[in-house]
């Protein structure tokens, strides 16, 4: 029996995958990747016959249509909307194939356009604006709903709804600005010091042309390119200067020139995922007061940090359940805490 529901498994897999692809070469209609997801699709398809052939054998029955767990339907609908590009972190901890034409790919190496280019699934490092907004959303969430709490506790006894309200929008403006001014620093400061970098690369191939040429064949061969290509292709791109720096800063440095980021976007992206998760909790504070507000807090704030966690979990690949208790446990924990250190503070000091 569980050779059996292991063929099942793998059954619904591939056609979850089939399903995905199908879904991606849609949202890439007009491209080249528009036939390489299609390639994929058909390439899953046909994996799952081979289940189907092995279900057939043991005489189990095979659902007559596929239907599409939520989670596909949800980043199907996502990556119609917001691009596939967009969600490839969420596309790779599905395990779906093909991502890696999405991270720029090093100058000199042939960007996949086929089914036979793309190999193993990967991993991508990349985290995406999507990922860092939701995690930006869950540290606004968790803090401001632990202030609130805190103060909350404190307070409320001595009917103190507004003092609530008041320290609920400072910690929002607080957290938000602190977050936001710590990612433009950080950002900036990566900015300079890879600027730095590609600026010494930049001098050192206008005054040593030929020795960064066989460096460069060095790296190639290194990769497993014949000594003759590698120079061959080294110097064929040392005789373009732009693109050469270009090259030399993926391959010898690591580093992505189209992709040393704004401080500016960094900050204010912070700023409103910050600011979205802090006035969550705010909510209830603005239509009621007292025990009522309380309870709305504690409502809401549950809510948001179930939706957070099961947002979370496209990322990890995670159970969308699993993540959104999770998170609600550790915020929850974190705001009782808080409300009864509060409320021992608020005895101890009147």
């Amino acid at each position: 029996m569980p050779e059996h529901n292991h063929a099942l498994e793998g059954w619904q897999e591939e056609k979850r995958s089939a399903y995905l692809y199908r879904n991606i070469a849609l949202a890439e209609t007009g491209t080249p990747n528009q036939q390489l997801f299609s390639e994929l699709a058909d390439a899953a398809e046909q994996q799952s016959k081979l289940w189907e052939t092995e279900l057939n054998k043991a005489g189990i029955a095979i659902p007559s249509e596929f239907q599409p767990d939520l989670r596909s339907r949800l980043v199907s609908a996502l990556v119609k909307r917001l691009g596939t590009r967009a969600m490839r972190p969420v596309l790779s901890a599905m395990k779906v194939r093909g991502m890696a034409i999405y991270t720029h790919a090093n100058p000199g190496h042939s960007m996949p356009t086929t089914l036979g280019d793309v190999g193993q699934r990967h991993r991508l490092g990349g985290q995406g604006n999507l990922r860092a907004a939701v995690f930006g959303i869950n540290d606004g969430l968790v803090s401001n709903a632990s202030l609130i709490m805190g103060v909350a506790g404190a307070t409320m006894a001595h009917g103190q709804s507004q003092m609530v309200l008041i320290s609920g929008l400072a910690g929002l403006l607080a957290g938000a600005f602190s977050m936001a001014s710590g990612e433009y620093i950080s950002v900036r400061s990566q900015r300079e010091m890879f600027e730095y970098q590609i600026g010494l690369e930049r001098e050192e191939l206008a005054q040593y042309p030929a020795e960064e040429a066989a460096e460069l064949a060095l790296i190639y061969m290194a990769k497993g390119m014949n000594k003759t290509e590698a120079e061959r292709v080294a110097n064929m791109l040392i005789a373009d200067p732009e693109r050469a720096l270009d090259t030399l800063a993926r391959e010898e440095l690591g580093l992505n020139p189209d992709e040393l980021g704004s401080p500016w976007s960094a900050a204010i992206s912070s700023f409103l995922a910050f600011c979205t998760g802090a006035a969550i909790p705010l909510l209830p504070f603005l239509f009621t007061t007292g025990q009522q507000a309380l309870e709305g807090l504690i409502a809401i704030t549950a809510l948001a940090l179930f939706v957070v966690g099961a947002s979370i979990s496209l990322f990890t690949g995670r159970q969308a359940m699993r993540g959104g208790l999770r998170m609600l446990l550790i915020g929850g924990a974190a705001g009782i805490a808080t409300y009864y250190i509060g409320s021992f503070l608020g005895v101890s000091l009147s």
